[in-house]
């Protein structure tokens, strides 16, 4: 019963969560981040504003959500590949796995990758999160790789995996006619995996 009553606390909070970031998608986008405030944010939410603190420190925090939900999928998918699979292989396969799943993504994501271009806040705290992912996904890759932690190797494969995603993002928001994300991303792996010299 008790394990129950935990699972369903986790649902309403993750369902919050949830409700603070598309609120915070759709003001920003319709209204532009500047003019949108965290109170205007948990009002569309139907939330108070000490609950909003409760789960994000500002609006970019809530913005940014759901990138950061992916970036966690990514590691889990990445932790779960086979063993023996060679890590660039695995980084791939764990993109492809979470793309499987979740399908193009929504256009208002889109939108947020060019609110995260224009607004330096928003891009601050997005490098701030990929940099916390890089790190983890660089300790993830010596553990598979059975490499010292901190690995020159790792961090730069790490790194190399997260600035393809990055680059294939940006490029998928500026494809004119538009084309799959994960096919456009995949050329940017496919670019980054390839010799300079």
């Amino acid at each position: 019963m008790e394990t129950t009553a935990g699972g369903l606390r986790e649902r309403k909070k993750e369902a919050t969560r949830t409700a603070l970031h598309e609120a915070a998608m759709r003001l920003a986008v319709e209204h532009g981040l500047d003019a949108v405030t965290v109170e205007a944010i948990a009002d569309a939410a139907g939330v108070s504003r000490r609950t909003f603190s409760n789960y994000f420190d500002g609006k970019e925090d809530a913005l940014l959500y759901g990138d950061e939900q992916r970036m966690r999928g990514l590691l889990d998918r990445f932790a779960a590949r086979p063993p023996g699979e060679p890590s660039w292989a695995a980084l791939r396969g764990a993109f492809h796995d979470l793309a499987g799943e979740i399908g193009e993504p929504d256009p208002r994501w889109a939108a947020q990758t060019r609110l995260a271009r224009a607004h330096p806040s928003v891009l601050a705290r997005q490098l701030a999160h990929y940099t916390t992912f890089e790190r983890a996904l660089a300790d993830l890759i010596a553990d598979r790789d059975g490499l010292p932690p901190g690995s020159t190797r790792a961090l730069v494969m790490a790194a190399a995996f997260m600035t393809a995603l990055r680059v294939g993002a940006l490029a998928w928001t500026e494809q004119d006619p538009p084309r799959p994300m994960a096919e456009v991303t995949d050329e940017t792996l496919t670019a980054m995996a390839a010799r300079f010299v």
